[in-house]
């Protein structure tokens, strides 16, 4: 057990560390919150729907970097510490939102402006792809064994409050600009926001504590003991790897589903306005974030799979449910409703989703085993929600898309099912 004199300061890297995340995954949301207004003007001129989708393909570009990412620096967090993982991924993020602050038109440079967005969302995946891993497994070992799932799930409060600062600023933008400013160059503001609060996190990551997991894998690898890599994830540790792809997989596109895909399903097919949409997604994202550390608290009391399977069953059974009301949703009040409810739900996923990985590894791959599996499904899934939810759309038949995210939710049931309660079965030994 971790002993009372350095208990504040596991407090603090524990509060360090979730505001580094929060500022991590602003960065990657504020493009989704913004699409509507840089599209127009970084994009060849089309339909409206033809141009988010452009702009929904670059977003599925940015994960497709995330398991190069999750190899790189799940290898590099293993090695040469959680710290130090957590550091680079914030440095790569910052450089890719300063880039698409300063990205040109497409009337001014032509294909040369979504050819850097490309870029620059290339470098936010390899910073989002490393983030995801080492920030798990950071918290999961900086927490004591008896609140380990309360303090993880501040992993998801700040992924969460990264949305929710990008859909502020959104809504604060929109209060002071009128449209016409917001495409012309107010989208750009957030962006520069990112890259320097990402500035400022660099510095608070420098100044973490290291786990007592990797010292103990230092310490151990000076006499020679194994390595972490990916070739040895998937020939020591296969059946770990493939359940945090399967668990993964319905997870991931339901979180997709629920929230970026939302605030444009919420415009395009419900029929509210931009502002409108806005307000609701921010109010149950509000909810959301405020229902995680219920959760984890609550999967230190009674395990880690109960929350998996209650999701898993309440996904398959009211997915299709609660699109099919919402296209025909009237009031904002019962949209968020509506909104809230699923993700209470997936709250039951979302909130140990990081925690459960890292107790079924051992620490010397503990990091890279998070990340890689989980990159890979979330790339495959995840990343590719949106552009499909659209793409079916502009086909006509967009309730496809329904029916698709319940299957998926039922794939992983099965494997919330299969597996063993890892708060009872945990690899994590240093508390």
């Amino acid at each position: 057990m971790i002993d009372a004199a350095r208990r504040p300061g596991r407090l603090r890297s524990i509060v360090g560390g979730s505001a580094g995340n929060l500022v991590e995954w602003y960065d990657w949301y504020v493009y989704s919150a913004f699409a509507l207004y840089f599209a127009p003007v970084i994009f060849p001129k089309a339909s409206a729907t033809a141009q988010l989708l452009n702009a929904a393909a670059i977003f599925a570009v940015g994960f497709l970097m995330r398991p190069i990412g999750a190899w790189v620096m799940g290898v590099y967090s293993d090695r040469h510490g959680r710290k130090a993982g957590l550091t680079l991924s914030v440095t790569l993020m910052c450089f890719g939102s300063l880039l698409i602050a300063v990205t040109p038109t497409y009337a001014t440079a032509g294909a040369v402006a979504p050819a850097i967005l490309v870029f620059a969302r290339m470098l936010q995946g390899l910073s989002v792809g490393g983030e995801y891993g080492a920030s798990a497994t950071y918290l999961s070992e900086m927490a004591g064994r008896e609140r380990r799932g309360y303090y993880a799930s501040f992993q998801y409060v700040t992924l969460i409050g990264g949305q929710l600062t990008a859909l502020g600023v959104l809504l604060l933008l929109q209060a002071i600009l009128d449209e016409a400013a917001l495409e012309a160059w107010g989208w750009r503001v957030p962006f520069a926001i990112g890259g320097l609060l990402a500035v400022a996190v660099f510095r608070i990551r420098r100044g973490l504590l290291e786990t007592e997991s990797f010292r103990a894998v230092k310490n151990r690898a000076v006499k020679g003991e194994r390595r972490s890599s990916g070739a040895a994830l998937f020939r020591e540790h296969p059946r770990e790897a493939w359940t945090v792809m399967a668990l993964t997989a319905g997870g991931t596109l339901a979180f997709y589903a629920y929230t970026t895909y939302m605030q444009k399903f919420l415009v395009g097919t419900t029929g509210f306005d931009r502002p409108t949409a806005t307000v609701v997604m921010t109010a149950a994202l509000l909810l959301y974030a405020a229902v995680q550390p219920v959760a984890g608290a609550l999967s230190d009391r009674v395990g880690r799979k109960p929350l998996l399977v209650g999701f898993g069953v309440l996904g398959v059974i009211g997915t299709a449910p609660l699109f099919l009301a919402l296209e025909r949703v009237t009031s904002p009040v019962l949209a968020f409703v509506l909104i809230a409810a699923a993700l209470v739900a997936l709250s039951g996923y979302t909130a140990i989703s990081g925690v459960l990985k890292a107790e079924m590894f051992p620490a010397h791959i503990r990091t890279l085993g998070v990340a890689l599996p989980y990159a890979i499904a979330n790339t495959i899934f995840g990343g590719t929600a949106e552009y499909l939810a659209l793409w079916l759309k502009d086909q006509g038949v967009e309730r496809w898309f329904y029916g698709y995210v319940t299957v998926m939710i039922a794939v992983s049931l099965v494997a919330y099912l299969r597996m063993p309660d890892t708060r009872t079965h945990s690899r994590i030994v240093e508390d």
